[in-house]
C-alpha cells in the first residue's frame, strides 16, 4: 500500500511538471528541485546537485534523466518507470495534438502566419542557446582550438557521431598530450572524410526507431543538440523532411512544455503518422531510461573521473558547434525578409541583454506573423 501511495504521488507530481514545465531544461530541473528538495524533501540539495552534474556525464535529455532517478529514488523501479513516463506523457500528447493539426491545417494562411512570425525567434533562441554553452564550457586557448575545429568540421558536413567522439577524444588529449591536437583534432579535413567514408558504409539506419535511439543514446548537452544530429540525416540523407518542416518541428519542441526532445513525436508523426510518432518518441527517450536503471547507482563515482570530464567537454564543445552550424542553416528559411531579419535581430538582443522568458518572445512572434496576414489581405 506504501508502494501505491508513493507512486500515485510520483505521478501526479511528474504529469504536473511535464506539463507546466516550459523554459527547457534549466527550467524544468529548478521546478524538480523545488518540489523534491524543499518541499517534499525526498533528496537533500547536495544529493540533487551531485545527480545533476552527475547526468551531464552521461547522453540522454538530462531533465528525463533527472525525473527517472529521482522517481527511483523514491519509490525503486517502480518509480523510475513512473516518474519517467508520466513526465514525457504530456509533452507526447501536446506535440501529437500539434502534429495533427499541422498535417490538417499547416497550409492555412493562419497556420503559416504564426509560424513566419515565430521562426526568426526560433533562430535566435539556439544562436543564444549556443552562446550561453559555449560561455560556460570553452574556457581556456585549447577549448578554444578545439571549438574552432568543431566548427569547421561541422561546416564540412561531417558525420555528428563522428565529430562528438573526436571532439570528446581532442578533450582528453589536449591536456594529457597537447601537442597531439596537430595530428588528432576536429579540423583536420583530410582525416574526418577517411573517417566518415569508413562510418556512412557501416551504420544503415533504415528504421525511424533505431535513427531515433542512437540519437537519443549520443543526445549530449541541450536538448537543441537533437536538432543539430538529425538535420543533415532526415532533410539530406533520408529527405524525411523538408528544410522548412525541420525547423516547425524545432518551433513546437520550443512551444510545447516538458523536454524539448518531445519535437521527435511531432517529427515521426510527420514522416510516418502515429506509429511513427510513438516509435521516435521510444526511441529519444529511452535511452534515459536504460541508463539511469544500469549504471544509475554508479553515475556519482563516474563525476569523480578526470578524463570523463574531460572527454565530456570535448564532447560538449562538439555539440556547441554542431548547434551553431545547424541554426546557420535553418536561417534561410527562417530569414526570409527584412520584416523577419529584424525580428530575429530584436529577440537576439532581447534574449542576450535581458533574458526574457522565450515563451514570450515567441507569443509575440505568432501575434506579429497574424498581424502580418491581416495588414497584406
Amino acid at each position: 500500500m506504501k508502494l501505491f501511495f508513493r507512486l500515485s504521488e510520483i505521478a501526479w507530481l511528474f504529469f504536473k511538471l511535464g506539463t507546466i514545465g516550459f523554459g527547457g531544461p534549466p527550467a524544468n530541473i529548478a521546478l524538480m528541485e523545488q518540489e523534491t528538495v524543499h518541499k517534499r524533501k525526498w533528496v537533500n540539495q547536495d544529493y540533487f546537485l551531485d545527480m545533476l552534474a552527475a547526468t551531464n556525464l552521461v547522453p540522454g535529455p538530462n531533465a528525463a534523466e533527472m525525473a527517472t532517478h529521482l522517481g527511483y529514488v523514491y519509490a525503486g523501479f517502480p518509480g523510475l518507470f513512473t516518474a519517467g513516463f508520466t513526465y514525457i506523457l504530456p509533452s507526447f500528447l501536446i506535440s501529437l495534438a500539434l502534429s495533427v493539426i499541422y498535417v490538417e491545417y499547416g497550409n492555412l494562411p493562419e497556420i503559416e502566419a504564426i509560424f513566419y512570425g515565430i521562426n526568426p525567434i526560433i533562430i535566435s533562441i539556439i544562436l543564444i542557446s549556443s552562446y550561453r554553452l559555449g560561455k560556460g564550457v570553452i574556457t581556456d586557448k585549447r577549448k578554444i582550438i578545439i571549438g574552432i575545429g568543431s566548427l569547421v568540421a561541422a561546416f564540412l558536413g561531417i558525420d555528428e557521431i563522428l565529430l562528438i567522439l573526436l571532439a570528446g577524444l581532442a578533450g582528453v588529449l589536449a591536456y594529457q598530450y597537447p601537442y597531439s591536437l596537430i595530428c588528432l583534432s576536429p579540423f583536420s579535413p583530410i582525416q574526418l572524410q577517411f573517417f566518415n567514408i569508413l562510418l556512412t558504409s557501416q551504420i544503415k539506419l533504415d528504421k525511424l526507431f533505431l535513427f531515433f535511439l542512437r540519437t537519443g543514446a549520443l543526445l549530449f548537452g541541450s536538448g537543441l543538440a537533437l536538432f543539430a544530429f538529425i538535420q543533415s540525416d532526415i532533410v539530406t540523407k533520408y529527405g524525411w523532411l523538408t528544410q522548412h518542416e525541420l525547423l516547425d518541428a524545432i518551433t513546437v519542441g520550443q512551444i510545447t512544455p516538458g523536454p524539448v526532445s518531445s519535437a521527435a513525436t511531432f517529427i515521426g508523426y510527420l514522416i510516418a503518422g502515429l506509429p511513427g510518432a510513438i516509435a521516435a518518441s521510444i526511441g529519444i527517450f529511452l535511452p534515459s531510461f536504460l541508463i539511469v536503471l544500469i549504471v544509475g547507482k554508479w553515475l556519482p563515482q563516474l563525476r569523480k573521473s578526470i578524463i570523463i570530464q574531460r572527454f565530456l567537454k570535448g564532447v560538449t564543445i562538439g555539440v556547441i558547434a554542431l548547434i551553431f552550424i545547424v541554426a546557420l542553416r535553418i536561417s534561410q528559411t527562417a530569414i526570409v525578409d527584412i520584416l523577419t531579419f529584424s525580428i530575429s535581430l530584436v529577440s537576439l538582443f532581447l534574449l542576450f541583454r535581458f533574458e526574457i522568458e522565450t515563451i514570450w518572445l515567441i507569443l509575440v512572434g505568432g501575434i506579429i506573423g497574424l498581424i502580418k496576414l491581416i495588414l497584406i489581405n
